[in-house]
């Protein structure tokens, strides 16, 4: 027998963890994340390099990042350079994508 379900609506708050799981699952990201767990701090033209991507693109991502609360940016110069935030969402994360223990 089927029981009939009340009508689901997400609150602010999975709201929010979807965006953060969607944007954490975009394959770039993980790669950019990837370097960050490893490297906690490092600037656009690096990371670009090491990608192997353009210099727009990553930008692009790490802005996205930053604007979701798991970067944090500083200039040094003419760089930009992005560094790991320290939450639970950055933590859960680097436990998933690097299958280590943090």
């Amino acid at each position: 027998m089927l029981t009939k379900l009340k009508e689901f609506k997400l609150s602010p708050r999975l709201s929010r963890k979807a965006r953060l799981l969607e944007l954490a699952g975009d394959p770039t990201r993980i790669r950019i994340l990837c370097l960050m767990f490893q490297y906690r701090k490092a600037c656009v033209s690096d990371i670009a390099q090491s990608l192997g991507m353009s210099l727009a693109s990553v930008s692009h991502h790490l802005q996205m990042m930053r604007d979701n609360g798991l970067l944090t940016s500083e200039r040094l110069g003419n760089n930009i350079c992005y560094i790991l935030a320290e939450n639970e969402f950055a933590r859960q994360l680097k436990r998933i994508i690097c299958d280590v223990k943090v």
